[in-house]
């Protein structure tokens, strides 16, 4: 593949790689390149590296903001032609080759590499996003725990029996895997580690209700193993209930298959939406808002572009889309990386994706958890087991994985989870946002 040059400007002796997005992908691919005839320069809105993953446990009290990040400049550290910018991309010229960024102004590139994920998407409401925060960023998931926190402080305080059942229901919005992890991290929060911390209320008797529009949870996973993940949400006290599509989402709570349901706290896990980059590109898209690449993961309309991870619309080898994993993208890194690397140093063309099935895997709960590998199915503690192993084996960094590790045992041992502190700031932020939705709802 012959990278197009843009005439109007000289070329560079070296050339400049330009990656946007600090996930998964972003990272295989500044790795990739570590010892490349290139510069490499990353952009990313954030300093750190998030394992998206295990987001919910932070936002459920099980895991700190730190132990499931770390700082992009020291996993990078030793990639020596990498430069880290702190910094957004707000608009991208391709035919002059340049990325408009906030702060730091133009960036010109001769290779492009885009991994920027997508954001929340709420079909067609965007307003519904002010009452259902989706889970996306560190900022997202230490928003959504203050919130629930605050729920159950606010429900101590209440004398009204309506409005404490009101702020002790915790409707979530999704029935895939993030959804039904979180669901089932909250029943365990509320019903294991709650208790005995509140006089006037029980938090044991707050609801959770999951809440998704198709006819089973896990629609990735075969039939038997989400009717499973169903039961042992029932078995924690969720309440399930499919075929129930959200029809409108409000400052006090949701309208779901016609039936209002009075909550303070809606958590968004049902959809994503891609970023704007086939209006910024020029190039054709998926019903989605993907962008269709090729097989090398390059543009057809624009070979020095290659796009990456949740943004890209990649098949499989049977025609099929790739689903927006963290594996999926990581291997797409892993693969551009070192193609890249040996089509700098000496023209080697660069190869078809091929993305290999690792697996499918969601957690209930303690103890409980559902799998897939190919043709072997399992559920309970043996699968329980297995993604705990895997989700540490994933965690950037050693000690982030001992951190983990110990976490996960004391929670496992004693039910408690400790990251559950609320600073008077986020309080104040808290109530100033209620007083707005209220009003706004009024």
């Amino acid at each position: 593949m012959a990278m197009r040059k843009d005439s109007a400007r000289p070329a560079r002796a070296v050339p400049h790689v330009v990656i946007v997005g600090g996930g998964f992908a972003g990272l295989e691919v500044a790795r990739g390149l570590k010892d490349a005839a290139c510069r490499v320069t990353l952009v990313d809105r954030v300093n750190h590296h998030l394992f998206q993953p295990l987001l919910y446990q932070v936002a459920t009290a099980a895991l700190s903001a730190g132990e499931i990040a770390q700082p992009i400049r020291h996993i990078l550290r030793n990639c020596a032609n990498t430069t880290v910018l702190l910094d957004e991309m707000t608009s991208l010229d391709a035919d002059r080759q340049r990325v408009m960024l906030e702060g730091a102004g133009p960036l010109d590139y001769d290779i492009m590499v885009l991994a920027i994920g997508a954001t929340h998407g709420y079909f067609g409401h965007p307003e519904w996003a002010r009452f259902a925060p989706g889970l996306k960023t560190l900022d997202d998931a230490r928003r959504i725990r203050n919130q629930i926190l605050l729920a159950f402080e606010h429900a101590e305080q209440s004398d009204n029996e309506v409005e404490r059942r009101r702020l002790m229901t915790i409707a979530v919005v999704g029935g895939g895997p993030t959804g039904v992890e979180l669901a089932g991290a909250l029943a365990e929060l509320a019903r294991e580690t709650l208790p005995r911390e509140f006089r006037r209320i029980k938090p044991e008797q707050a609801e959770i209700i999951l809440f998704e529009a198709g006819p089973q949870l896990l629609p990735q996973l075969p039939e038997d193993l989400a009717r499973y993940a169903e039961r042992a949400l029932v078995k924690l006290g969720v309440k399930v209930r499919t075929g129930a599509p959200v029809q409108d989402v409000r400052a006090d709570g949701l309208t779901a298959d016609g039936s209002v349901v009075p909550a303070a706290t809606v958590l968004w896990a049902a959809g994503v939406a891609a970023p704007p980059l086939g209006r910024w590109l020029g190039v054709p898209t998926d019903k989605a808002g993907r962008v269709v690449v090729q097989p090398d993961l390059s543009l057809a309309e624009r070979p020095e572009v290659f796009v990456l991870g949740d943004a890209a619309a990649c098949l499989d080898e049977s025609g099929k889309p790739l689903p927006g994993l963290a594996q999926v993208a990581q291997q797409q890194g892993r693969h551009l990386g070192h193609a890249l690397a040996r089509h700098l140093d000496d023209g080697a063309p660069i190869p078809p994706f091929r993305y290999r099935e690792r697996g499918s895997l969601a957690t209930v709960g303690r103890n409980a958890a559902v799998a897939q590998f190919g043709r072997t199915r399992l559920r309970g503690f043996l699968a329980w087991l297995i993604w705990g192993i895997v989700h540490v084996f994933l965690l950037v960094g050693f000690e982030n994985r001992m951190l983990v590790a110990i976490r996960w045992l004391w929670i496992y041992t004693t039910g408690q989870r400790s990251a559950r502190l609320i600073t008077r700031e986020c309080h104040a932020s808290e109530q100033q946002k209620s007083a707005r939705q209220w009003q706004a709802h009024s």
